[in-house]
């Protein structure tokens, strides 16, 4: 969250005194957030000098529920405890953070006894925006995303960039960290990670991001460049998966794409819809594409398996 400095006239003495004065940062945590994502949080506050926050939710999450509860009779419960997908999704859901992310942008300046408001910005990048996996109001409703136009592959070349120009140490713990929401349990048989859950890696959502919207290209064109970019460590059946699975992610979450916070677009294959011309997809799209799916599955089927044990391999870059 962003905001003015209360005195326009007075000149910080260095960046973290600048940082103290407009950025503030919190960590919008429950029960199922981990102490080293916490740790990373506050330690990145207080190398760049944010005002920062460290706060639970889980009165408020169970609040929710015990109304849902009193309303239905019925109690959703997360998959680590036996349930169905629908009530492990639904209590996933962040839209708490987007409201709470509201009324702190708006109170915290009287908090600290100055005036106005603060802008609050989103988090959601290009690859989890094409994919749809993020939750609708919630990382996508900001009042501006300064990486809403940016592939994690870049954004992971940046903060490296970060760490050395701008002396920041504490950042090499982001670039090694696994990507995890961490709105789940812990379960002896899952850990809830960014690319299981969307069941494809950033670097493939990248290359993917880069075809639909640089090089135009539907899924008969994806499939027939992949083939030769990663025919050397998967089979041709292996890549028409993958061109399915993310074009029909793509088509299925596209309703979540109308609603994205303005960004900042630095790269072309930005999808942000709220920019005039960068994206002409219609807004209904089909669940199937019946032509360039049979397409792809009958040259597939012919094709040689150029890969080497490609089921053992998931490096796709």
């Amino acid at each position: 969250m962003v905001g003015e400095p209360e005195d326009s006239v007075h000149t910080p003495l260095d960046p973290h005194e600048f940082c103290n004065k407009i950025f503030h940062t919190c960590c919008v945590g429950t029960k199922n957030s981990s102490a080293e994502t916490r740790k990373r949080v506050k330690d990145l506050s207080e190398a760049i000098g944010s005002y920062h926050m460290d706060l639970n939710t889980d009165t408020l999450v169970t609040s929710v529920r015990d109304l849902f509860a009193f309303v239905t009779g019925m109690r959703p419960r997360f998959r680590a405890h036996g349930r169905c997908g629908a009530e492990n999704l639904a209590l996933q859901d962040a839209r708490l953070r987007m409201l709470l992310a509201y009324l702190f942008a708006q109170l915290l300046p009287w908090v600290r006894g100055r005036q106005g408001a603060l802008l609050v910005l989103g988090s959601a990048n290009v690859d989890e925006s094409l994919h749809g996996y993020f939750t609708k109001y919630d990382c996508s409703a900001a009042d501006i995303n300064p990486i809403a136009g940016i592939s994690k592959t870049d954004l992971k070349k940046f903060i490296a960039y970060a760490r050395d120009a701008f002396e920041i140490p504490i950042l090499d713990d982001f670039l090694i960290a696994m990507p995890t929401a961490e709105l789940e349990p812990i379960s002896e048989t899952r850990v809830q990670t960014y690319e299981v859950d969307m069941g494809m890696t950033y670097d493939e959502l990248s290359v993917f991001g880069r075809f639909r919207k640089v090089e135009k290209c539907g899924p008969y064109g994806m499939f027939t460049k992949l083939v030769h970019k990663w025919g050397s460590f998967l089979s041709p059946v292996q890549i028409v998966e993958k061109v399915k699975h993310f074009v029909f992610e793509c088509a299925r979450n596209r309703h979540k794409m109308t609603t994205l916070t303005p960004a900042y677009h630095a790269e072309s294959y930005s999808p942000n819809d709220n920019i005039a011309q960068t994206n002409l997809r219609p807004f209904h799209y089909p669940l199937r594409f019946p032509w360039q799916f049979k397409k792809i599955d009958e040259v597939a089927a012919v094709l040689p398996d150029r890969s080497n044990s490609a089921a053992d391999k998931t490096k796709t870059d």
